[in-house]
């Protein structure tokens, strides 16, 4: 499928954000340091950021606030009205840091649980789909959560860096959660290497039993919304080369910034800031790479009708 810029942008954009704002509403940063100030400011600039960048892949976005009132069946309208909702704890957990120096527990786990819940939902919008195969697997949500919650490590555990709390265990978090996040990635494009399509031509014109179908002219003669946005394809020597970027940007160099950052810093310095600022910028490289892939490699079942 069409890998649009904006879905990418608001996937990561959003999921970094929300990953930050789940670890700063257990209290995880002293709260009256002004680097955990900042974290809740680039939380919340994150995830602005994201929400703002979907809507430049919508049509009409001024009739985007339509979409919430499909909450019952929607995981689209099911994730923007947990969005909008979890937007209140978590600038009352914002307030009570900025300007008065303190954690609110309350806020903060209602905050953390809204932030796990979009997550969610976003990566449902993907995984509910029946026609695109690739995404259609209890893997995908469980991947979006994961990538959420090791880029909210690192970003902690730069913050932390900071001045705003004891680096060490954050660190050690967060080459878990790296480790987890990329494993069940790797499990992921296992299955997608294996997987064998049920939708064929024959079945998507249930013409099948007269034998091989096979097509003669395309449905349309010049391209069209569907060529466009579901017809995308991707060299496999490109992919190839794309995923070994996506794992050693994402994954390999990150953790092996962590790790060589715990070294320094028993030396002083500014090795836990310099390391851990590497690691970040590495890890959303390898994630925006991540994230075109994922739509890059996807095929919907719609392509069957243009010989793809």
């Amino acid at each position: 499928m069409h890998p649009a810029l904006s879905i990418i942008v608001f996937t990561t954009s959003s999921g970094l954000g929300y990953g930050l704002a789940f670890f700063l509403g257990f209290g995880v940063l002293d709260p009256a340091a002004p680097a955990t100030k900042a974290a809740y400011v680039v939380a919340l600039g994150l995830i602005s950021a994201g929400l703002l960048a979907s809507t430049l892949h919508l049509g009409n976005p001024q009739r985007a606030w339509r979409a919430l009132s499909q909450w019952r069946s929607s995981w689209l309208s099911r994730e923007g009205v947990l969005a909008i909702a979890t937007f209140v704890p978590l600038c009352l957990s914002a307030w009570a840091t900025l300007f008065e120096s303190r954690h609110s527990w309350p806020a903060g786990l209602a905050g953390s649980l809204g932030c796990a819940a979009t997550v969610y939902c976003t990566a449902m919008i993907y995984a509910s789909l029946r026609t695109v195969e690739a995404w259609h697997s209890p893997l995908t949500p469980a991947a979006f959560l994961a990538f959420a919650a090791a880029g909210g490590a690192v970003l902690a555990t730069f913050f932390a860096a900071l001045g705003a709390g004891d680096t060490g265990p954050l660190a050690a978090l967060a080459l878990g959660l790296l480790v987890v996040a990329w494993a069940t990635k790797l499990v992921w494009r296992r299955r997608l290497g294996a997987l064998t399509s049920a939708s064929t031509p024959e079945t998507a014109t249930g013409l099948g039993a007269l034998g091989r179908v096979r097509l003669l002219e395309r449905p349309h003669g010049t391209e069209n919304y569907l060529t466009r946005e579901m017809g995308f394809r991707i060299a496999r020597k490109h992919a190839r080369k794309l995923v070994a970027i996506a794992f050693g940007l994402g994954g390999g160099v990150p953790i092996v910034l962590l790790a060589a950052s715990a070294l320094f810093a028993a030396e002083g310095g500014l090795g836990w800031p310099v390391f851990t600022f590497l690691a970040l910028l590495a890890y959303a490289g390898g994630l925006l790479v991540e994230r075109w892939l994922f739509f890059a490699e996807a095929r919907h079942s719609v392509m069957n009708y243009y010989g793809g």
